[in-house]
């Protein structure tokens, strides 16, 4: 017995959707840190939702060679790559300014990253929107 998908349910519709759920999770993460002020949500939904955005940089790059996408799609791992990458020099960089401390509890992410985060997100999510909207509007590449 065959399964048979509908024409529009191909790997990069499912790649692209997924990651429109990775930028709303980006920007949900934010909205926790902001309410902790900036420390680490004792969360169980904030440390799944950390690894998948983590893991969604090398799924990126997985998809980016194995998946068949259309030109403007490849946009999409390629600014989550860069996002993921510039980040971390980012992230890196305000921390060596006031010093990694001894414990993840002591951890404070800035405000800085996290309006960098939320930020990416937004841009990220509307990026998808519109690769996944693209078949249907008027635009030629």
């Amino acid at each position: 017995m065959q399964i048979s998908y509908p024409d529009w349910l191909t790997p990069q519709f499912v790649y692209i959707t997924l990651s429109a759920v990775v930028a709303v999770l980006i920007w949900i993460e934010g909205e926790m840190l902001k309410k902790t002020g900036g420390k680490l949500p004792n969360s169980k939904f904030f440390q799944i939702s950390s690894i998948l955005d983590t893991s969604w940089f090398f799924i990126s790059v997985v998809m980016l060679y194995t998946i068949d996408l259309t030109p403007l799609a490849v946009a999409v791992p390629v600014a989550y790559g860069l996002y993921t990458t510039f980040g971390w020099i980012y992230g890196a960089r305000l921390l060596k300014r006031k010093g990694i401390p001894d414990s993840p509890k002591d951890l404070v992410i800035p405000a800085k990253y996290i309006a960098y985060s939320q930020s990416f997100s937004l841009i990220f999510f509307a990026l998808c929107l519109l690769v996944l909207s693209s078949p249907w509007l008027p635009i030629t590449l």
